[in-house]
């Protein structure tokens, strides 16, 4: 079989599910043997990412990966479709990190696809093979690769109740996609919702492009496409991921339960046998269920004094934030920072006239712009450092017993590796002190 791209270039707008923002997706035609790119058009250096296994690294409610500092989020629906219905080799272009999520299945981006014309290519489409079992697990959830020339998915879908348990078995061709898959919708239950919410996602989401799931009943702004319409979108997201492997697939995927993190487990196991390795750790350092996170996940939308000492080297008597108490869309940032007597400072800035000293104000706005930096890039094992301010203004003294907010919002950024921050610190609603910022991001220096 032949590889395939599409003729002509084409375009979608919508909102992204979770970001909430209006996003523009443009399908480019591609040559042969390129494979699937992601072109974020939005981002200094047009930076682009190839879907592989290695660079996943959000997998709540969503397929997320990144590279230097571009992102992309919630790109297994496009995926899907490009999989589905056999498009080999395409360019992607994004004006955000998320897709849109349109009616939240595959079908408006096959109807795309469709628009774009897929024409066959002078190469023939390799593929990835099972030659023997191969299976992932976690607790009741599950997935088995068998070998299969071509791609079938045997699928059990039910949630924690068993309430809405359904089976189905396919064999994933693009006429069988396009009919039986790509329509399928996403779903949730209606009591995630407010932890969705808390976490910072679903910002986009509405019944226009979900399903909610309410005890027995069945909430949508349009009857159901399938009486077993979940459990072909589970089917839907497995196609989706498993473009993580980077080649179409022949098995035969026999899946219950399963969800992002198991398909994208399912990928690295794949992976790891084909190339004779056991699966690849995410860091060189061993793991530990101890072990901190040291960088901030795009899930993260706020942080406590623990998390900001798993992510900042400063320690007493530097550690200039207690928390961090906002984070929005990637670009701004408040923290918190309570001003007590026992500040070291204090005992000799001023004797019996106590004020914090304005360069350390300066510093701690620098300390919550290298957080807000961190969110951006992929940044485990990096550290952000303050390199230079300027029109910096102090307005009025701050004492003890004062709590300051640190208002942070990225202005510039130049690759991954330096970023401007425009930054204020207030106390009572007063703004107190003002300062832009440039910090760099760098390799944090081994432990001993």
């Amino acid at each position: 079989m032949k590889q395939r791209s599409i003729l002509r270039e084409v375009s979608i707008k919508g909102k992204g599910l979770h970001s909430g923002e209006e996003v523009c997706i443009n399908f480019k035609p591609a040559p042969v043997n390129q494979g699937i790119v992601f072109r974020r058009i939005d981002l200094y250096g047009k930076p682009e990412i190839q879907p592989r296994a290695d660079l996943v690294t959000d997998l709540f409610r969503n397929t997320g990966m990144a590279s230097g500092h571009a992102k992309l989020l919630t790109v297994e629906h496009v995926l899907s479709a490009l999989h589905g219905f056999g498009v080999d080799n395409v360019t992607i272009e994004l004006d955000g990190a998320e897709p849109p999520i349109m009616d939240g299945s595959a079908r408006p981006f096959v109807q795309l696809l469709q628009e774009a014309e897929p024409v066959e290519q002078d190469a023939d489409r390799s593929y990835l093979e099972i030659e023997a079992p191969l299976s992932v697990g976690d607790g009741n959830r599950s997935l088995v690769a068998l070998p299969y020339d071509g791609l079938k998915i045997t699928c059990t879908s039910t949630d924690d109740r068993g309430i809405h348990t359904q089976h189905l078995s396919l064999d994933i061709d693009p006429d069988a996609y396009v009919n039986e898959i790509a329509p399928a919708r996403t779903f949730t239950i209606y009591e995630d919702i407010e932890e969705l919410i808390n976490r910072g996602k679903i910002r986009g989401g509405s019944l226009d492009s979900a399903i909610v799931i309410k005890g027995d009943k069945i909430l949508s702004k349009e009857p159901l496409r399938f009486k077993d319409e979940f459990v072909r979108h589970k089917i839907l997201d497995i196609v989706g991921d498993l473009c993580l492997l980077g080649q179409p697939l022949k098995a035969h995927i026999v899946a219950v339960r399963p969800g992002h993190a198991l398909n994208s487990k399912l990928a690295t196991a794949i992976l790891a046998r084909s190339n004779g390795k056991k699966p690849a750790r995410r860091s060189a350092k061993k793991k530990t269920p101890d072990t901190p996170q040291t960088f901030v996940s795009a899930d993260e939308t706020a942080l406590d004094i623990r998390r900001v000492l798993d992510i900042l080297p400063h320690r007493y008597p530097f550690l200039l934030i207690d928390r961090v108490t906002e984070i929005t869309n990637d670009r701004e940032l408040v923290a918190l920072k309570n001003v007590t007597f026992n500040e070291p400072y204090f005992k000799g800035h001023f004797p019996g006239r106590p004020v914090m000293p304005g360069v350390l104000q300066i510093e701690a706005m620098a300390q919550a712009a290298g957080v807000l930096m961190l969110r951006q890039v992929a940044s485990e094992g990096k550290v952000a450092f303050f390199m230079s301010c300027d029109k910096v203004k102090f307005r009025r003294a701050v004492s003890p017993g004062d709590q300051i907010l640190i208002h942070v919002k990225i202005t510039k950024t130049r690759g991954n590796k330096i970023a401007a921050a425009s930054c204020s610190c207030e106390v009572a609603g007063n703004v107190v002190s003002s300062a832009n910022l440039m910090f760099t991001i760098m390799d944090a220096p081994d432990e001993d």
